[in-house]
C-alpha cells in the first residue's frame, strides 16, 4: 500500500485547504464537485451548464489523478431539486455511453447556500478493469 496523495486540479481547487480528491494505493475518492466554469471560477444560473461543468470537473480530477472516466465505480450527486434529473441524465448518458459499464449513481437533495444547483463527489479505483 502507497501512502496518501492528495489531487489538486488549479482552476476548480477549493478555496479551503482541501484538494479536489485524494488517492491511496488504486483507490481514488473526491470531494465535493463543484458546477463551476475552470476558465472563470463563475457558477452559470442554469442547470445545464452546471451539469455540464460538474462532469467535466469530474474528468479533470480522476484524470488529475492518474485514471479516466472509466475508473469511476460511485457517482453521489446531490441536486436541488430532484424532479429535475433531465440535463443531469443528458450529461451522465454523454459521459457513460455503454449501459453495460457505468458507475452506480445516488441522487440527494442539495441542501447547500449559494448559486449552485448540483454538485457531487465520487469513488475510482484506478487499474482494475477486466
Amino acid at each position: 500500500m502507497t501512502g496518501r496523495k492528495s489531487i489538486t486540479v488549479p482552476e476548480i481547487a477549493h478555496k479551503f485547504p482541501v484538494p479536489n480528491a485524494c488517492r491511496i494505493g488504486n483507490v481514488v475518492v473526491s470531494g465535493a464537485i463543484q458546477p463551476m466554469d475552470p476558465a472563470t471560477r463563475a457558477i452559470p444560473d442554469d442547470l445545464s451548464a452546471q451539469c455540464a461543468n460538474m462532469f467535466q470537473n469530474v474528468k479533470s480530477v480522476i484524470e488529475a489523478a492518474g485514471g479516466t472516466t472509466d475508473d469511476i465505480i460511485k457517482l453521489n450527486v446531490f441536486i436541488r431539486d430532484r424532479n429535475n434529473r433531465d440535463p443531469l441524465n443528458v450529461e451522465w448518458l454523454r459521459m457513460f455511453p455503454d449501459p453495460a459499464s457505468r458507475p452506480a449513481r445516488h441522487a440527494q437533495p442539495l441542501q447547500v447556500e449559494g448559486p449552485a444547483l448540483i454538485q457531487c463527489d465520487f469513488m475510482a479505483v484506478i487499474g482494475e478493469r477486466h
